[in-house]
């Protein structure tokens, strides 16, 4: 039977500070048996010591979970020096050819499991509208919904054949905003109508292809959720992620040590906010302060409140479903020097089509 901490740690996923797991890292994972681990560069040497990092991390994991990266291509990369830099989903969207498109996604699912991991938080399923280019630059496929949806539906494509769980993020979607949600919550002045035929459409069409969906932290004050962030507005997920677009994937919060949810609320509100709106997964990404301040919050508030406890455990339960359906895979086999070097070199080869139009 779930006690209320292996709840409370399995809805989150958390960051490390460095490249070996520390003893104070040791000791709150234990505690916290957090579902999953994501990494980034500042975590990332080479393919054997991210592979011994992640071992040694989920170990004091709850079962079936995530390890996570951040690979798009282009700008946000994390195995650019580890391995080789990957083409933007913009430059590769721009082609229209599906083919390039499904190349992709292979590449990116090779990558993945080179290094141990099994989800890359990718694609971006924002459109590349004005208002946002200065902010997102080349991680939108394109302004036009129906080649967003042509580019990501091709892209997840070749990450399911390889068993690897991409991310549909930043729904309902960052296209129309100015700000960056790292540093502030962007007010996207978007009308529902806008939204429900643009923004939502690739999700709509995309809803039984995405394994999981990552929610942002704006807010879109000309809909009912008013200036409620939508990690933390039960209209965007509950309403209408999960009734009315019909998703019954994991559902991820972006970074919630982001200005864009910290300027809204502290970590301890934030944090079951999230989970009543209807995230499965709190995404915390370096921060141990922050990591053991959202836990206790969560398991002090099931522990006073029936309704939250009886709610905490039901979002467990559903983690815990999920994960197990797409998570239940041993960690893939590492590559021999040989294999890594091919995949490198195949990596370069597939850069060199775009090198005109990258950044």
């Amino acid at each position: 039977m779930t006690t209320l901490r292996q709840a409370a740690g399995s809805l989150l996923v958390v960051g490390l500070s460095g490249p070996e797991l520390t003893p104070l890292e040791r000791a709150w994972l234990k505690l916290v048996q957090p579902s999953g681990i994501i990494l980034f560069r500042r975590n990332i040497a080479d393919a054997t010591q991210t592979r011994a990092l992640l071992a040694d991390a989920t170990q004091l994991c709850a079962p079936h979970h995530l390890r996570c990266v951040d690979i798009e291509g282009g700008t946000v990369d994390r195995l650019r020096d580890a391995l080789a830099p990957m083409p933007s989903a913009q430059a590769v969207a721009q082609t229209g050819n599906p083919r390039l498109m499904r190349q992709h996604g292979d590449l990116i699912a090779r990558e993945t499991l080179a290094f141990g991991f099994n989800t890359t938080l990718a694609p971006v399923l924002d459109l590349g509208l004005p208002a946002s280019a200065s902010v997102m630059g080349t991680r939108t496929a394109s302004p036009n919904p129906e080649q967003v949806t042509t580019y990501v539906r091709n892209f997840l494509a070749s990450l399911a054949a390889h068993n690897v769980v991409g991310c549909g993020k930043h729904f309902p979607g960052l296209g129309g905003g100015t700000l960056d949600s790292h540093l502030e919550t962007p007010a996207i002045p978007r009308t529902w109508k806008q939204l429900s035929t643009e923004d939502l459409a690739p999700y709509r069409a995309l809803v039984r292809e995405l394994p999981m969906v990552m929610v942002n932290h704006a807010t879109y004050p000309l809909t009912r959720s008013k200036n409620l962030p939508a990690t933390a507005s039960a209209f965007w997920i509950t309403t209408v992620l999960q009734k009315r677009l019909g998703y019954k994937g994991l559902i991820f919060s972006d970074d919630m040590e982001m200005g864009g949810i910290l300027r809204f609320a502290p970590i301890e509100e934030a944090a079951i906010l999230a989970v009543r709106a209807g995230i499965h997964i709190v995404e915390i990404c370096h921060s141990p302060e922050i990591i053991l301040r959202a836990f206790e919050s969560l398991l002090h508030q099931a522990e006073r409140s029936a309704s939250f406890r009886k709610l905490l455990l039901d979002r467990a339960a559903t983690g815990r479903r999920l994960r197990k359906l797409r998570f239940a895979s041993p960690p893939s086999r590492a590559l021999s020097i040989t294999q890594f070097a091919a995949l490198q070199e195949r990596v370069l080869r597939f850069r060199a089509t775009f090198e005109k139009k990258m950044p």
